[in-house]
């Protein structure tokens, strides 16, 4: 007996469908998958039969083939474990074939039948969709990401059990989302803002020219001068994303797992600050799977590095294409992956080793600021458009009442934020 159910993987940020094909014969019990699957693919053998047997259903003495077409890309992760179980179920004529036809499952099963997460559900909704399917079975952690895809039909699912009596005709309730209140109960409330800091008039006006234009910007200046400070309160004044740039997040952090249980849309833009001991495949990405890194998870949004000289050269030189080509491809044993890296990159650094140079402070050498600051190399320098000089603050400036506040710095160049939004992906 020969069954077929869809399910969907994921190269990159796009997914892309995977034909999961049953074959029940006669001959010695045995339990085989191919299609190149990796370790926690073939795992699912173990968690299929547990959770079949284990929801009440009888688990086939028979010879099983699992194939996942297309058979020459390599497939990762537990997400084929219900679609799997749905096709042996179909196998053995516990479920009919048209019950789960041109129908998309994925979920990851525990041992007591029940349905887990996975990561980057939403890429492979969007390609059930281009492929005409409609109808989507997704595990229930997951099911408000998956409605984000106008025109699909979301049926959440938590046990292989409830899934068995949906299609044999007791229905499950499709899952809808309501992205205009997702955006309103989830609007920017910063704990911080730019009135905070005292004096700095004009590097408060180069983050302004930063964040309208979308303008690389460094921050050169003594410790204690407030640039980790300035630098954290430029989303604040940053234009609000509109629903498009909002997806394309989305997507990145599905497919990283780092989505928010309590909303599955990201609607502020990221603000990504790794520490200066970062590697430059944790900046890129990669992985024997390719996954993102932190220059594809500050996408539509803010890189900071803060003390710019103390990452490694060659971590620096990485971000030289992705500045300019706002997109990352990187290649891996297990194959190559272009991720979209559109940033701001906000950095920060002193001007000499020990942060005072110009003042009685400062005991460097010429010779120690020269290889300090070349550090920092002249094409990487090209790409950033402002560079600043942040002073330290007189008592005169700290005693000043409070400046503009990062709403009417935002209100200057972002406009009033009212306009429509497109709700259709």
């Amino acid at each position: 007996m020969l069954a077929k159910v869809l399910s969907g993987a994921l190269i990159g940020i796009d997914g892309y469908l995977v034909d999961v094909e049953v074959d029940l014969a006669q001959g010695l019990p045995a339990f085989d998958i191919v299609g190149l699957p990796d370790s926690a693919v073939k795992e699912s053998r173990e968690r299929v039969r547990a959770a079949i047997r284990n929801t009440g259903h009888p688990f086939p003495v028979k010879r099983i083939t699992v194939n996942l077409a297309p058979a020459d890309i390599r497939k990762s992760g537990p997400a084929f474990d219900l679609p799997i179980a749905v096709g042996i179920l179909t196998a053995c004529q516990i479920l009919s074939a048209e019950a789960s036809q041109n129908a998309f499952f994925t979920g990851e099963l525990s041992l007591d039948g029940a349905v887990r997460p996975v990561s980057g559900v939403l890429p492979m909704i969007l390609a059930a969709r281009a492929a005409g399917l409609k109808h989507c079975f997704v595990p229930a952690s997951n099911a408000e990401e998956a409605a984000l895809v106008d025109g699909m039909i979301i049926y959440p699912v938590n046990t292989i059990e409830e899934l068995v009596t949906h299609l044999r005709g007791e229905l499950i309730t499709p899952v809808t989302v309501d992205i205009d209140k997702i955006f309103s109960e989830n609007a920017i409330k910063f704990n911080a803002d730019l009135s905070d800091v005292k004096g700095q008039a004009a590097v408060k006006r180069a983050l302004e020219v930063a964040a309208a234009g979308y303008h690389n910007m460094l921050m050169v200046g003594p410790p204690g001068a407030g640039k980790t400070m300035l630098a954290t309160r430029m989303p604040t004044i940053m234009p609000d994303l509109d629903f498009e740039e909002s997806i394309e997040i989305t997507k990145i952090y599905s497919i990283a797992g780092l989505l928010d249980s309590k909303c599955q849309l990201i609607t502020n833009r990221p603000f990504r600050a790794p520490h200066h001991t970062a590697s430059f495949a944790s900046l890129t990405g990669g992985g024997r799977i390719p996954k993102p890194g932190e220059i594809s998870l500050a996408h539509n949004g803010v890189l900071f590095l803060d003390e710019l000289t103390e990452f490694e050269k060659k971590t620096l030189e990485t971000l030289r294409q992705p500045l300019e080509e706002g997109t990352v491809t990187v290649s891996r044993v297990g194959g190559t992956c272009t991720y979209p890296s559109a940033f701001l990159l906000l950095a920060s650094m002193n001007p000499c080793p020990c942060g005072y140079y110009g003042t009685d402070k400062c005991r460097c050498n010429p010779n120690e600021i020269e290889r300090y600051l070349n550090k920092v190399s002249g094409p990487m320098l090209d790409r950033i458009d402002i560079q600043c000089e942040v002073v330290a603050v007189d008592y005169e400036s700290l005693n000043t009442p409070k400046a503009e506040t990062s709403a009417e710095i935002k209100t200057r160049f972002n406009g009033e934020t009212t306009a429509t939004r497109t709700f259709c992906i």
